[in-house]
């Protein structure tokens, strides 16, 4: 059974920054991809960033050049970077991995931006 944990969401006044980390209990190279989606209160999830197994990365056009996602592979880690964080990327953010038909899903952490 794969699991992704999430870490270090919280709560950031406007123009913060934040790093959530996603460790799996397998490498990240056994995933087609691997990421992170959100989801506020009232909305779908939506894709937030991804990125490919051969490297490629993939983020949501709101997102586009204030967050970075990156991997560690020898600590099984993926990262998101959010700089000059607003209000509207208050959400809960989950960590998701895709193997093939199968997608896995962490428990999601907090991001709470004030104004």
């Amino acid at each position: 059974q794969v699991q992704l944990v999430e870490s270090g969401g919280g709560l950031v006044q406007a123009g913060g920054s934040l790093r959530l980390s996603c460790v799996a209990s397998e490498s990240i190279l056994s995933f087609d991809y691997i990421g992170w989606n959100r989801q506020a209160p009232g909305n779908e999830r939506e894709l937030v960033a991804h990125l490919s197994s051969g490297g490629n990365t993939n983020y949501a056009e709101s997102v586009k050049g204030r967050f970075t996602i990156s991997r560690d592979y020898a600590e099984k880690t993926v990262y998101l970077r959010m700089n000059s964080l607003q209000p509207e990327d208050t959400a809960v953010y989950y960590c998701n991995a895709v193997r093939g038909a199968i997608t896995y899903w962490g428990q999601g952490t907090q991001v709470t931006v004030s104004s």
